[in-house]
């Protein structure tokens, strides 16, 4: 058995399909979910790690509200676990809220996206602003005050007032750490076969660095690409991945890091139900490596040191490339490198000059 590690559970269901995602998802039953939530903690019972953070993602975790207590019973985490449920905000009822509190969920990620209505009906949510505000008194109520929001960039129309406006609102309710996602519009979703007159590639640019400095000047500090949090409330669970640490996914389409090798399982929500335990598809048996782990690492504010480059015999490749590179995209300290918040915007290609060349 190795030491605490993260667990992360993919719950698939949803009521609807919002236009713009492309996780997998299934239209949720009750008693499809019962017979889900039994898989699951079978699955977690065939593992049988430690776990220091637990994330339920999805698709629309709080569908299963009735079930996350006797999961997390299966599940060894340790003292102080973070453990974290997402939910739309109109799902977060007194019963619901109530019952997370119960079961020892002590974060929730509320799908928020923006607090403006008709940003909310562009994007296909079900909830309103006001129930927002709501979903937050309640879990404040039953004492669940770690609280993350997503928020939107990008959209049809969007301004940096509006962005100002929902990231003020967001603080004034408390909550402590805010995801800002730019709208990409993926294949095979509703979005991909519609005309949006989105913001182009330099109007999204000034509202991300609007974003960053808005969020900055409320006490949100920065810590990933889209992430920032009120110091101390940064998702320990997600920087288990940006610092290429293990964790076990389990559920359909999940995806796990586990004793050195990558792996995924299938996006089949009956077959995950019906297997003993869930069948699983090697991705890459050699995980880790300078390139992944750079790439990763890169993401974080904090960025790549010269030590941790060191142990793949890369550090003094790192520097010579990121002194090619313009001084607005990456900071270079005696202790390491790290993009700057221009540079976050053209990750990609500013990662690849680093590690690449």
């Amino acid at each position: 058995m190795s030491d605490s590690i993260g667990l992360y559970i993919h719950i698939p269901f949803c009521l609807s399909k919002c236009p713009y995602c492309d996780f997998y998802s299934v239209r949720y039953s009750r008693e499809q979910a019962r017979e889900y939530a039994t898989a699951v903690i079978r699955n977690v019972q065939h593992y049988g790690e430690h776990y220091d953070t637990v994330y339920f993602g999805g698709g629309t975790p709080i569908l299963l509200y009735e079930h996350i207590r006797d999961i997390l019973k299966a599940a060894e985490t340790e003292p102080g676990a973070e453990i974290t449920v997402e939910a739309n905000p109109c799902a977060v009822t007194e019963r619901t809220a109530e019952m997370l509190a119960a079961a020892g969920v002590n974060r929730v990620s509320l799908g928020v996206q923006s607090m403006h209505d008709d940003e909310l009906v562009f994007l296909g949510r079900r909830h309103t602003p006001a129930q927002v505000r709501d979903a937050v008194g309640r879990l404040s109520k039953n004492g669940t005050d770690n609280i993350s929001a997503d928020m939107m960039i990008g959209l049809r129309g969007q301004d940096e007032d509006k962005i100002s406006r929902t990231a003020e609102q967001l603080h004034k309710l408390g909550v402590k750490h805010i995801s800002a996602y730019i709208l990409k519009v993926e294949e095979n979703t509703t979005f991909a076969g519609m005309e949006l007159a989105l913001p182009d590639d330099d109007r999204i640019a000034g509202l991300y660095l609007h974003t960053v400095k808005v969020l900055g000047e409320l006490g949100y500090r920065q810590y990933e690409i889209s992430n920032f949090a009120v110091p101390g409330f940064e998702c320990r669970h997600n920087l288990k991945y940006w610092r290429c640490e293990e964790y076990i996914g389990i559920g359909a389409a999940a995806h796990s890091y586990y004793k050195g090798s990558r792996f995924r399982v299938p996006p089949d929500t009956d077959g995950f139900i019906g297997a003993k335990t869930q069948k699983t598809v090697l991705t890459d048996d050699n995980a880790g490596g300078w390139e992944e782990y750079a790439m990763l690492k890169l993401r974080l504010s904090e960025g790549l040191t010269f030590t941790e480059a060191g142990r793949f015999g890369k550090a003094e490749n790192l520097l010579k490339n990121a002194r090619k590179l313009p001084v607005k995209l990456v900071d270079i300290t005696e202790r390491g490198i790290r993009l700057t918040a221009e540079g976050f915007i053209v990750s990609n290609a500013v990662i690849a000059e680093l590690i690449f060349n």
